[in-house]
């Protein structure tokens, strides 16, 4: 009789295991795209805030608990770099020596973290010594790195087992981000920030914490361009505004030459500097190769005569040679000349979270800025609190010194109570209390109250200040401008990289052609620009193109035609506004999604672009304003020219009131007429200039008044010989006369826009219509439908309307209505349309095309 098994194999082993099917193809994505995200966050790319890599990061940390510093003697780095790895990094060994190692390379970091003693590799591209060999600790300036750390300033991580924690990020209080610079390779993105001079780069920080207005030209005052360890010569500073412009650029770097001459009519290149990361032997040997297979002429002979004074390659020319010719085709042909390709790449942390971002100049600036602002507040609140532990307990040491003699006798006396009876008879707390029982006898006897007293005023006095800097935010960036200052004259020095001027260079916005682009916004928040030329012109009675690939549930919100030149001023929801270039919207095919809007602007969680409007110069631009209009009625007229000192994170353009929002924007001559329409059926048409121009500060003025729980959906320009498209919840619409809408003053409760009833539900939107238009309709349920706007009847203001479009769902209803320009339709649709339709039924047509500007 055979045994029965101990477990049926058919039978789950665990009664907790929980076996889940996914199909491959979803998985797939979802795990790489897990896989990325852990390596652009946990290993390639730099934070903004310190401009570490974890690695490097650890490293230091790692150095720092074990005492590493600079004034205390070196150790080997296997030291280092086992620590490291047991600690905080388990991966290879060699990633965290090589990182360790570049750390400590004078011609790889413009200032060194790492303080190297032993063979840590040479400009030749010779090798380091194992790190069986080699000693480091930290150097001075890396002290500055981690600073307060230990002040609470800085949010912290468990480690990968959870045994201990690790910061998140260094304090770090000099800009390192931009002082040393950064390369990596992520999955599917890389970032290469080149170094800078630290007294530069603290001069443009002291710069815009002075003047938060600053433009890129006031910051290129004293950021000249990058300062690489291995010095140069950057050739122009197109390239150089470029990236601190856009976050991306093309920076030419040439090796510094001179002409000797020697022997009867001879003349030999002398090369004492060479570009960024080029490896010396190589650039010897390519010379060499180039000179052998004839590719390169002129030249006799190359010596490299380098030593501790430092660099010097020798070329030596024939006798009848052209040096010139020569230099140019060596700057032509070998390493001599290279670029750079600045892509300034970063970590930021947006909602707690870290995201990638390509980042100007300026919000590099803001960014570390910002951060330091909070190291500041954050050290402040730990000394605060330190000091008022300590002036407690100094409360009652003077208690016990003033009775000194009762307080030994009652320390005497008592069994295991002492610290009871103390607290009993002087009515101390549990810290001063036990405190008191702590202390020695003869410390107890030897209490100075004078001394005592003087450490508490002192401490009085810190709290004031501690208290003071806590509560004033300009006193916090005062402190901030003091410590980045003495950091500057600390370690700064002069520039090592030369830029030099090139004859007949161009600005960067010369240096991107002027074309008419289409702008696109959708409402799921991607933007892109397009050429004009990618949407040619078709014959009468042609199919249209496809204008853009969008989700299902997303649909295109905004169109304009402007230039690569002109400003795209951005307005949210939140009363903000953001200001682009044209050609810093990325371009995109015009079949293509585009790009997630929080990747261009620095707009903050939850709030949403309601709103673009382009124009070619803010600062002179006369008689034209932007007509603002809120969900509550308020109304507020703003000069264009107002919006001229624009930040990276946006200004005020309008100040609401708790629960308002902003819903639309329209730009104005002075000349106009305003409709403003309301959920529940009513609409006010008034004269712009009832509006008076405000400043960006100012609330605004009511522009129509509402009944309980009424609001506004939608505004626009009343034009002349125009109708008013009127679209309701349950799918009706009709089209109104402009003329219909007689002017009143603002601020009154209006006229009837709508028969609102239970069959038509309330307004959804208004749009003042030419009527050759198509109209696109969405549904809470994600249904879009979209009609031509000439099949609307035109009816009076007090009527019901007609039926737009029926819902395949109960209880579906109509959220937002869009514009877009008339698609003729084939023979085919045609028919489908004039087949017999149920009453619940609607269509879901492909994605639409950008939608016309009201």
């Amino acid at each position: 009789m055979s045994k029965k098994p101990q477990y049926d194999p058919e039978e789950i082993r665990y009664p907790d295991q929980k076996i889940e099917i996914s199909p491959l193809v979803p998985e797939m994505e979802k795990s790489y795209i897990e896989y990325a995200m852990s390596v652009i966050v946990g290993r390639a790319l730099p934070d903004v805030r310190d401009g570490l890599k974890p690695v490097h990061r650890r490293i230091l940390y790692a150095m720092y608990e074990d005492n590493l510093t600079y004034d205390h003697p070196f150790r080997k780095c296997a030291t280092a770099v086992g620590d490291v790895l047991g600690r905080y990094h388990p991966h290879g060994d060699a990633s965290v020596y090589d990182a360790l190692v570049r750390l400590a390379q004078d011609f790889s970091m413009r200032y060194m973290l790492i303080d190297g003693h032993g063979n840590f590799g040479s400009v030749d591209g010779d090798p380091p010594a194992a790190y069986r060999y080699t000693e480091a600790r930290m150097s001075r300036i890396a002290d500055e790195m981690l600073r307060d750390i230990d002040k609470e300033t800085v949010d912290w991580d468990p480690n990968f087992d959870e045994t201990r924690k690790e910061p998140k990020v260094l304090p770090s209080r000099f800009p390192n981000l931009l002082v040393n610079g950064s390369s990596g390779i992520a999955v599917g993105m890389a970032t290469n920030i080149p170094p800078h001079n630290m007294r530069e780069v603290i001069g443009a920080c002291i710069c815009v914490l002075e003047d938060p207005n600053a433009t890129l030209a006031d910051l290129m005052q004293h950021i000249k361009g990058p300062d690489f360890p291995t010095k140069g010569i950057i050739m122009g500073r197109s390239g150089i505004r470029s990236a601190y412009a856009t976050g991306r650029g093309r920076i030419v770097i040439r090796a510094r030459h001179e002409f000797e001459e020697f022997g009867k009519d001879r003349t030999r290149i002398v090369i004492t500097e060479i570009p960024y990361q080029v490896n010396k032997r190589m650039l010897i040997k390519n010379m060499a190769d180039q000179v052998e297979d004839k590719r390169l002429e002129g030249i006799s002979d190359i010596r490299d005569e380098s030593d501790r004074n430092g660099m010097r390659i020798v070329i030596e020319l024939k006798r009848d040679a052209n040096p010139q010719v020569v230099l140019n085709r060596l700057f032509a042909q070998t390493q001599l000349q290279t670029s750079f390709a600045v892509n300034m790449l970063a970590l930021v942390e947006v909602d707690g979270k870290l995201q990638p971002r390509i980042l100007s100049l300026r919000h590099i600036l803001d960014e570390y800025i910002a951060y330091q602002e909070q190291v500041i507040v954050r050290r402040t609140r730990y000394d605060l609190k330190k000091a008022r532990e300590r002036a407690h307990l100094l409360e009652g040491l003077l208690i016990a010194q003033d009775n000194i003699d009762e307080v030994i006798k009652i320390i005497r006396s008592s069994y295991d109570n002492a610290k009871e009876n103390l607290m009993s008879r002087f009515g101390l707390d549990d810290i001063q209390a036990q405190a008191i029982c702590e202390m020695r006898l003869i410390a107890l006897q030897g209490l100075n109250r004078e001394k005592l007293e003087n450490e508490y005023k002192e401490l009085e006095a810190k709290i004031d200040w501690y208290e003071k800097v806590l509560g004033d935010e300009s006193l916090v960036r005062q402190i901030l401008k003091e410590e980045l200052t003495a950091i500057s004259d600390k370690y700064g020095d002069d520039r090592l990289t030369e830029i030099q001027d090139v004859e007949d260079e161009i600005d960067i916005e010369d240096l991107i052609e002027e074309e008419d682009c289409v702008f696109t916004l959708t409402a799921a928040g991607y933007i892109k620009r397009t050429p004009v030329s990618e949407y040619t012109a078709q014959s009468k009675g042609g199919m249209g193109k496809k204008g853009i690939t969008t989700r299902e549930e997303d649909f295109v919100v905004d169109v304009f035609t402007a230039s690569t030149h002109d400003y795209i001023l951005f307005f949210t929801d939140t009363g903000k506004v953001y200001r682009k270039k044209g050609y810093q919207i990325p371009e995109s095919g015009k079949t293509a999604k585009g790009t997630n809007i929080i990747n261009i602007l620095q707009v903050e969680q939850g709030e949403r672009v309601q709103a673009m409007i382009h124009t070619r110069n803010i600062e002179d631009e006369e008689n034209r304003y932007l007509m603002m209009f809120t969900r509550n009625g308020t109304v507020k007229r703003l000069p264009v020219g107002t919006l001229k000192n624009l930040r990276n994170n946006g200004i005020r353009a309008l100040r609401l009131d708790e629960g308002d929002r902003l819903i639309s924007v329209r730009e104005t001559d002075g000349t106009r007429k305003v409709i403003i329409a309301t959920h529940d059926g009513q609409a006010i048409c008034f004269d712009e200039n009832d509006v008076r121009p405000m400043g960006r500060d100012a609330v605004g003025v009511r522009g129509i008044r509402l009944r309980e729980g009424d609001y506004v959906v939608g505004a626009a320009r009343a034009r002349a010989g125009k109708t008013v498209l009127s679209i309701t919840e349950n799918g009706y619409g009709k089209r109104t006369p402009v003329e219909e809408y007689r002017i009143t003053n603002r601020g009154g409760l209006g006229i009837r826009n709508y028969m609102v009833t239970e069959k038509t539900g309330p307004v959804v939107g208004i749009k003042v219509v030419e009527g050759n238009e198509d109209l696109l309709l969405v549904t809470q349920g994600g249904i879009l439908i979209r009609t031509p706007v000439e099949n609307i009847r035109s009816a009076g203001r007090s009527t019901q309307g007609v039926i737009v479009m029926r819902f395949k769902e109960e209880g579906d209803r109509v959220i937002s209505m869009a514009l877009t320009d008339h698609e003729e339709q084939t023979a085919d649709e045609e028919e489908a349309e004039t087949a017999p339709v149920s009453p619940n039924e609607t269509t879901e047509p492909s994605a639409p095309e950008a939608p016309v500007q009201e």
